[in-house]
């Protein structure tokens, strides 16, 4: 009956999403694919994404070889913006007269061969002498002007911050190790230390710059938000709680300018996107999430625009719970491929102008949008 028919569907479904590979496509090759990543998705075939199927059939399925060419000076080429030390190793005027004997020889061009030489980090310390003067007759003192201290009261200085910002936050190592490795250059400054200059630089400084990017992200016309589930230890709550990682960025749209903000909050209340979008203006792409159309119905100036991602997941999965005998006949499969239509014709528009891409929208794209 019914019931035991949806039943049976979520069983399916539930099975897909613990055991089933986390990817939604289609078995047409142009389909383009998504597969998700720590919640995050993620696109991962882009040939697919920009394929014409109207583009004309080759004659053979035989694919021709092609025979790539051995790219002429390209160790040059990547030793070409390193600093080169020329060492020479020439012989003597006596120890060529005993091999050639008097006049005998002549000299050819040199055999030239490079090497890479690393030099490994070093630490030193930058010891500032002040000035100080004091006046014989009023007794009061001055000191020669001098560079600000990075963090006040603390011996770190901007070459060594950024190098604890760069080892943890690009290259991903735990400050432990990073502990190690200073050590090992003589420095003796301890996790703490550097989890303290961390928290403190980016409170004094980086807080401005990302202050300063949130403004700019008021300018632009369309902007994303998506937040995403995180675990935090020890912040005052029960092992395990579950925080958000909130994400509002720039568009492709701005590629010279792309913006992209994090913010953590401990919750998903609609509070937080309130506060972060009150002066924001326009368009906002968001997945389905209520929150977003909560804040679209209390002002006039800020439109919710769905995300094409995540509003043919429901179909995805609604097709995986249809026999796949019948899945072509399915309203599932047929909004799908709708759906990767206007994938593909978007993507034939995506190195247009604002004007040009809307133009081409109206003609191509919308007739399809208005189909579904």
């Amino acid at each position: 009956d019914t019931k035991m028919q949806a039943m049976m569907e979520q069983l399916i479904l539930a099975n897909k999403n613990r055991f089933g590979r986390s990817s939604e496509k289609m078995e047409d090759a142009q389909q383009l694919r998504f597969a998700e990543v720590d919640g995050t998705i993620v696109f991962f075939n882009e040939a697919e994404a920009v394929c014409d199927l109207e583009a004309p059939e080759p004659e053979t399925l035989e694919p021709a070889l092609e025979r790539r060419k051995k790219a002429t000076g390209k160790k040059a080429q990547d030793m070409s913006g390193l600093p080169t030390n020329r060492i020479d190793h020439y012989m003597t005027e006596e120890e060529l007269t005993a091999e050639f004997g008097e006049n005998g020889w002549k000299q050819l061009p040199d055999a030239i061969t490079r090497r890479y030489r690393f030099i490994p980090a070093k630490v030193e310390v930058d010891e500032h002498h002040v000035g100080v003067y004091a006046s014989k007759t009023d007794g009061h003192m001055i000191k020669a002007k001098h560079p600000k201290s990075l963090l006040h009261g603390s011996p770190v200085s901007a070459s060594l911050a950024a190098a604890v910002m760069n080892g943890k936050y690009v290259n991903a190592v735990p400050l432990y190790r990073l502990e190690q490795e200073f050590l090992r250059y003589g420095l003796a400054i301890t996790r703490q230390n550097m989890a303290n200059w961390m928290i403190r630089l980016g409170e004094e400084y980086l807080a401005v710059l990302y202050d300063h990017l949130h403004s700019l992200l008021y300018s632009y016309h369309v902007i994303q938000a998506d937040e995403t589930p995180v675990l935090v230890n020890r912040d005052g709550r029960s092992a395990g709680s579950k925080s958000y990682m909130w994400v509002y960025r720039s568009g492709h749209m701005y590629p010279e300018k792309q913006i992209i903000l994090y913010e953590y909050q401990r919750t998903r209340n609609a509070f937080h996107p309130r506060e972060f979008l009150k002066n924001y203006s326009g368009i906002c792409v968001t997945d389905g999430y209520q929150v977003y159309h909560t804040l679209e119905k209390e002002r006039e100036d800020l439109t919710i625009a769905g995300c094409w991602v995540h509003a043919r997941r429901r179909f995805d999965e609604a097709l995986a719970v249809v026999p796949k005998e019948r899945q072509k006949e399915s309203a599932s499969y047929l909004i799908l491929k709708q759906i990767q239509t206007i994938y593909r014709k978007e993507g034939k528009l995506k190195d247009l102008s604002s004007e040009e891409r809307l133009s081409q929208r109206q003609v191509a794209i919308k007739p399809l949008v208005d189909a579904l």
